[in-house]
């Protein structure tokens, strides 16, 4: 009997409790993304236990400076912001901002059952197969309920959340960094 105590204790604790605007507590956070954009600076809280593939992947891209000078190139008011196209540096390919990458895509599909898409969340783009997101990712500035378990979630703004949602098309990234990282 006290191991199935025991057993119901461990799970409850290591289950993530988080839902949005549900008063709940977050996923335990990992690295705090810094972007600076031209509007101001705003801040992305990752969470690696529920994709930890996918958070790697966006924290190796920032460490080698990838996004530094991208451009937003798309927003959808009450909806998303996304970046993460580096064909936005040239803006003579504007007609194909969106459809590139950094050519390493993630490889899996880390959709979480607990975190739903809300107001702050930050979540992977693609081009209908989850597995060949890469560099793009959205924030979800409006209702987006309809994007659960068809986008992964790693994070969400915790600050600057007034910068997003002044940013457009093609406001430029000018340094992106790990909070803290030397």
């Amino acid at each position: 009997m006290r191991v199935g105590l025991l057993i119901g204790i461990v799970a409850l604790v290591a289950a993530p409790a988080f839902a949005q605007g549900g008063g709940q507590a977050a996923p335990p956070a990992g690295p705090v993304l810094v972007f600076e954009t031209e509007k101001g600076t705003f801040e992305i809280e990752t969470y690696p236990s529920l994709a930890p593939k996918t958070v790697a992947h966006i924290v190796g891209l920032v460490e080698k400076r990838f996004y530094n000078g991208l451009r937003v190139h798309r927003v959808v008011r009450n909806f998303v912001v996304q970046i993460g196209d580096p064909q936005t540096r040239d803006m003579s390919k504007k007609d194909a901002w969106g459809t590139g990458g950094s050519g390493k895509p993630i490889g899996v599909a880390e959709f979480s059952k607990v975190v739903k898409h809300g107001v702050g969340m930050v979540s992977m783009a693609h081009a209908g197969d989850p597995t060949r997101a890469d560099s793009q990712f959205f924030i979800v500035i409006g209702p987006a309920s309809h994007l659960d378990g068809k986008h992964q979630i790693w994070g969400k703004v915790t600050s600057g959340m007034d910068v997003v949602n002044k940013v457009a098309v093609p406001d430029r990234i000018i340094r992106a960094t790990v909070k803290g990282a030397k």
